[in-house]
C-alpha cells in the first residue's frame, strides 16, 4: 500500500481469484481501508505503546 487509494484498491482486487464473489471484493477493500486508517493513526500519533496497553489491561 504505497500508491493512491484507487491504485491500492485495484491492486488488491486484481490479486483475488477470478471467481471471487462481490463479498470477497468488499471484504478485501474493507481490510485495506482499515489498514490505511491504522497507518494514518500511527503517522499522526494516535496510538498507545505496548507498555501503556499492558498496564491498562493489568489494572482490570
Amino acid at each position: 500500500m504505497c500508491g493512491t487509494v484507487k491504485q491500492d484498491a485495484i491492486d488488491a482486487i486484481s490479486r483475488l481469484p477470478d471467481d471471487a464473489s462481490m463479498n470477497d471484493i468488499m471484504y478485501r477493500l474493507y481490510v485495506l481501508e482499515n489498514i490505511r486508517r491504522g497507518q494514518d493513526d500511527i503517522t499522526s500519533g494516535k496510538y498507545h505503546d505496548m507498555d501503556t496497553v499492558r498496564a491498562k489491561l493489568n489494572s482490570w
